[in-house]
């Protein structure tokens, strides 16, 4: 399943532009999608973030759901929690860009290093100056083939000979950016500054076609992130 739905070019009609104007004509509602710019995020942390009670944050996002601004989405981990994300382009032109983000290094991050944050990685150093690596919190003893076999089709190179452990790679000013829920759920007490990617586990799957959807969302994600990041 996509990440995201593609709407195509959002305001092209009056009606459209007010409709998505209207929508976000709430101070609330513009930080929910400034904080969605290049993350997902839980209604839990969207309220923490901004600071309002959760019956108020329903009523928001339920406006910008209407919009076609957002779509909800359950934890690959824990299916009674969901993830809030942003839809592609519903916004572009509408606003400015996201502010910017400064990090000597950018870490891509799930449970076993062996497929999502190795792809990440390598869509990243592809597209950034920006230094980068990946680590997981249960590091897996190989990369997996799947992702291997992917990364070729797509023209990318694995940097990494094996999976590796957060304790190993990740330093304190490092951005991280988790590519599983089970991590992000688990990296309460972690002091670094992080985002977070909802994505599907292709091993899961393990067919080609999951393999390459993944690899397709990451770039998407990339490719948002990276103007966003610098040294």
């Amino acid at each position: 399943m996509p990440r995201r739905v593609d709407r195509g070019a959002p305001a092209r009609t009056r009606e459209d532009r007010a409709r998505t104007l209207a929508a976000l004509g709430d101070p609330t509602r513009l930080g929910i999608m400034d904080l969605l710019a290049v993350q997902d995020l839980s209604p839990d942390a969207l309220a923490a973030a901004l600071e309002v009670p959760g019956n108020l944050l329903a009523h928001h996002l339920k406006v910008l759901e209407g919009a076609g601004l957002i779509r909800r989405v359950a934890s690959r981990n824990d299916r009674r929690r969901t993830y809030v994300q942003a839809v592609d382009d519903a916004m572009a032109g509408l606003l400015p860009a996201a502010g910017g983000l400064t990090a000597p290094r950018v870490v891509f991050v799930c449970t076993h290093n062996s497929a999502r944050s190795v792809l990440a990685d390598a869509l990243w150093r592809s597209a950034s100056d920006v230094p980068s690596a990946s680590a997981g919190t249960q590091p897996a003893e190989a990369i997996n083939p799947g992702a291997r076999r992917a990364a070729a089709r797509h023209g990318l190179t694995i940097a990494q000979a094996a999976p590796a452990a957060m304790a190993d790679v990740v330093r304190p000013d490092d951005l991280l950016v988790s590519v599983c829920d089970a991590v992000n759920e688990e990296l309460g007490s972690v002091g670094n500054s992080r985002i977070h990617w909802s994505v599907p586990d292709p091993a899961a799957v393990g067919t080609a076609a999951a393999f390459d959807a993944a690899i397709e969302e990451l770039r998407d994600r990339v490719a948002h992130l990276a103007p966003r990041v610098t040294c």
